[in-house]
């Protein structure tokens, strides 16, 4: 369930998402990593050779990954409860 203001308006407190483990990390996907020594859900952006997770909202805390050891899968669906047609999937 998402927690906080940071990755809105694309995904607002109380959205459900579904997290793929081995989901493909690519450039724009939204992520679940850990970082800074928590667990957090960020937009995964590919910033030379190395890799960055920054929040949709600015004023929240960006973080630099030389790789993509740290990302623990894929965001590839979210839902509203109790708003069945508000259902959007992340992956082709």
């Amino acid at each position: 369930m998402v927690l906080g203001e940071s990755m809105s308006p694309e995904f607002v407190e109380g959205d459900i998402v579904i997290v793929e483990p081995e989901g493909l990390a690519r450039d724009g996907s939204y992520v679940l990593a850990e970082a800074g020594g928590e667990l957090v859900f960020r937009c995964l952006h590919q910033q030379g050779s190395g890799w960055r997770l920054a929040a949709l909202q600015p004023g929240h805390p960006e973080y630099a990954l030389a790789d993509l050891a740290c990302v623990r899968g894929v965001i590839i669906q979210k839902s509203r409860p109790g708003r069945r047609r508000e259902t959007r999937r992340y992956v082709e």
